[in-house]
């Protein structure tokens, strides 16, 4: 060996070796590496008004709950993002790298070091009562809703009805939930109420309970749906807003999707569930409403696959007590699409969900997987460019169901039979589903960004 070269190399990797070693070993500090994380994955959720239970705002909230968060992270447990990221990528991905979860972890067990507080990041300016942006108009429930405490489930039809100066072009509603322990899910259409056809769309009764009402027809009528003639009935678009938890409503580039409000409407919501309480309580949901630039050239369409959809769910949906079980739904496309958004959903049996597409020529599309369902978290995922599946594909779903004492969120101890039940939404009940927001297929579909 020439030791006249072996010298200065030896000391040239001690050297990297130190400062390496000097660089994991510096004390983590909240102003240069938490606060980052923090502010990117958990704050826009943990402030006033939004769905945390606390707020993760300031070092002190960190610093407050600081072995909690080290758990809930290290487990990964939080941040809620249950679409396994190693199998498809969506707009919006809050899962933390290794290295990020190790920084908390160290962090945490050296004392939550706040670091120089001058390097501390300026706070996002999130806005309030938003997990959108600022909202050009805001519906409001007309009165609050009063919720007994009796224990039972809660389906109603409900019409919330608004007046603006002018026909508004929208790209998107976003559900407000005003009690979000209770609000299960909400399905919304918008009644367009020709000007001279209804006079005061504040009129009339706007409430029905499903309970009181079991027959749909008779329910709508008790709503006053119809125009001033009791004959004729306005406009109706379906599916301009959806509500489950976690949700959060895409909003497209300029000319895909949305809709128009006119000048007299209602939302008329046509499937809202109110989860059991047993204490008299209120709600006062509301609806952010987000103008577009332009009238949409693109209108969005949807179909769902399993229950209540175009393709039936295989076996039928029966759980019997202490089994796990697997379920299918599989629809072949028709024409080429363009998809934009997917919506797993399962209630609390739920294990485990997947969903990709096999073209005619064998060849896969992954669409999303979870591997473990979590029933609090049921988001609308959005692809971050669309992804195009070819006419004669098959979308193939896959569903698996836990019903043993070994599944902690099972409605019933010890464990009954559960089953897709013909009309019933009860989250003791169960659901397999698999909601696709998509185009009719445009060449180059696959290269446009939905990301905004």
């Amino acid at each position: 060996m020439n030791f006249k070269f072996f010298i200065p190399l030896l000391l040239f990797t001690l050297t990297i070796t130190s400062c390496n070693d000097d660089k994991n070993t510096a004390p983590v500090t909240f102003s240069e590496q938490i606060a980052p994380i923090i502010y990117k994955n958990c704050t826009t959720c943990h402030r006033p008004g939004e769905a945390g239970p606390f707020s993760l705002i300031t070092y002190k909230d960190v610093k407050l709950r600081s072995k909690l968060l080290k758990f809930v992270t290290k487990t990964r447990f939080m941040p809620p993002w249950p679409a396994d990221e190693s199998y498809s990528h969506f707009i919006g991905e809050k899962e933390l790298s290794q290295n990020e979860i190790d920084l908390i972890v160290r962090w945490v067990e050296e004392g939550c070091a706040i670091g120089d507080s001058t390097k501390i990041p300026a706070i996002p300016d999130f806005p309030k009562g938003s997990q959108l942006g600022v909202p050009d108009l805001v519906i409001k429930f007309r009165d609050t809703f009063k919720i007994k405490g009796n224990g039972e489930d809660r389906f109603l039809l409900m019409r919330v009805p608004y007046e603006i100066p002018e026909d508004k072009n929208i790209s998107a509603i976003e559900v407000v939930p005003g009690n979000r322990k209770l609000l299960h899910h909400m399905n919304a259409q918008l009644l367009s109420y020709e000007f001279d056809k209804k006079k005061n769309v504040f009129t009339g009764n706007v409430v029905v309970d499903l309970n009181d009402f079991p027959d749909k027809l008779i329910a709508y009528k008790e709503l006053g749906l119809a125009n001033d003639d009791g004959e004729t009935f306005p406009m109706l678009t379906t599916s301009i807003t959806n509500y489950l938890p976690g949700v959060i409503p895409p909003i497209y580039p300029d000319g895909i999707g949305g809709f128009k409000l006119t000048r007299k409407g209602a939302l008329f919501l046509k499937d809202i569930h109110y989860g059991p309480s047993r204490v008299d309580t209120t709600d006062e949901t509301s609806f952010n409403v987000f103008y577009a630039k332009q009238a949409p050239k693109r209108p969005t369409q949807e179909f769902q696959m399993g229950t209540f959809g175009v393709s039936p769910t295989v076996p039928k949906l029966v759980i019997p007590a202490n089994e796990i079980k697997t379920f299918t739904s599989d629809y072949k496309v028709p024409f080429d699409i363009s998809i934009l958004t997917i919506n797993p959903h399962m209630h609390l049996l739920g294990k485990s969900f997947l969903a990709y597409a096999v073209t005619l020529q064998g060849d896969t599309i992954p669409l999303i997987r979870i591997k473990k369902w979590d029933f609090r978290w049921q988001y609308f995922y959005t692809f971050k460019k669309m992804v195009k599946i070819p006419q004669g594909a098959t979308i193939h779903t896959v569903g698996v169901f836990d019903n043993t004492h070994g599944n902690p969120n099972n409605p019933f101890n010890p464990p009954r039979l559960v089953a897709e039940r013909e009309g019933s939404m009860r989250t003791s009940d169960e659901m397999f589903q698999f909601i696709v927001t998509y185009l009719p297929y445009q060449k180059g579909d696959e290269n446009i960004s939905l990301e905004k």
